[in-house]
């Protein structure tokens, strides 16, 4: 079933590298382009315009997608265009949250921003755990995997944001949730590190 998923999405890809590749923008130029959204996004976050909010944060998503689209249909595919995707995610997702910082959300035990920054962390240490683990040669391929990755946390991210909607609290519930299992799925990286150098 799996497989089957990876398939689809990867036959996905190819259409829309087909598509874009006629526009003149390289991968790297495409890469760039998704800050615009994000940032728009921000703002009406700020603003409190949840839903106007969640298309342009699926926007920048879905711009995202077309960078690495673009650069395996066109024969473009460089270390430099993979290292500048991953960073360009890491500040992304970090211009969300920092947005959510201005937003007038219930506490869920503690204020908001304690759990925005939790869960901060824990999307960045997910991706260093991989980072490090490979750079101190630990693994022999990178790691990936946990129960959330990028993907996953900004599908429910972004739902959280629609839900605010209907009533903030539902972005507050979001948001711990996230803090929570992105630690968990950071915490998963580091014992299979570890797990990985034991067995060796």
């Amino acid at each position: 079933m799996l497989f089957k998923r990876r398939e689809k999405f990867n036959s996905l890809s190819v259409r829309i590298g087909i598509i874009f590749s006629k526009l003149p923008l390289s991968p790297n130029q495409w890469t760039v382009l998704a800050f615009v959204p994000a940032l728009i996004s921000a703002y009406f976050l700020v603003k409190e315009d949840f839903l106007l909010s969640a298309l342009l944060f699926l926007i920048s998503g879905f711009v995202d997608l077309i960078d690495g689209s673009v650069a395996r249909v066109t024969g473009r595919v460089t270390k430099l265009g993979a290292y500048l995707d991953t960073i360009a995610d890491r500040y992304v997702e970090a211009i969300i949250i920092f947005a959510l910082l201005f937003v007038a959300l219930p506490q869920v035990y503690f204020q908001i921003y304690v759990w925005l920054y939790v869960y901060l962390f824990g999307s960045m240490l997910t991706t260093y755990a991989k980072a490090a683990a490979k750079e101190k040669d630990l693994v022999d391929e990178e790691i990936k995997g946990g129960i959330m990755e990028r993907a996953e946390r900004l599908l429910i991210l972004v739902l959280g944001i629609i839900l605010a909607a209907y009533g903030k609290s539902f972005l507050s519930y979001t948001i711990v949730l996230l803090a929570v299992l992105a630690n968990i799925s950071a915490l998963q990286r580091i014992y299979y590190s570890v797990k990985t150098v034991k067995a060796k």
